[in-house]
């Protein structure tokens, strides 16, 4: 019992991706679609019709909007875009970073340089007044 419990918390979390559908129309019907008025300049058209879109992706909760465009078409194919592109960040991640170490050979020429730029160095102050 206690084996089991213990190989259950050694686990690594598993990273959570979301998959999309390939195409537009099984994409939207994994999503929620709401239409409402947009709102800013505009006058009348902007007023009376419900040109812009929300999506909501059910499985994975993202929600993206889009009222750029005047036609609710154009705004629902838009917001598909933003779908996919924030999906994709979501699903990004970074590689893993593997530490490097410095070859014993350019520590060694370091060392070397250092040791020369210090003779150098010595080489410039005044000789001592024993002679």
């Amino acid at each position: 019992m206690s084996d089991e419990s213990d190989n259950l918390t050694k686990t690594e979390p598993e990273a959570h991706v979301i998959i999309l559908p390939e195409s537009d129309e099984d994409l939207l019907r994994e999503c929620e679609v709401d239409t409402f008025r947009s709102s800013g300049p505009g006058g009348q058209h902007v007023n009376k019709t419900e040109s812009a879109v929300r999506l909501t992706h059910l499985p994975s909760g993202v929600v993206v909007t889009s009222r750029e465009e005047r036609s609710q078409h154009r705004n629902k194919s838009v917001a598909l875009r933003k779908l996919r592109e924030r999906v994709e960040r979501l699903n990004h991640r970074p590689a893993k970073r593997v530490p490097t170490r410095v070859p014993r050979s350019a520590k060694n020429r370091t060392l070397e340089a250092k040791a020369r730029r210090s003779r150098v160095k010595r080489l410039r102050s005044k000789p001592s007044s024993d002679d």
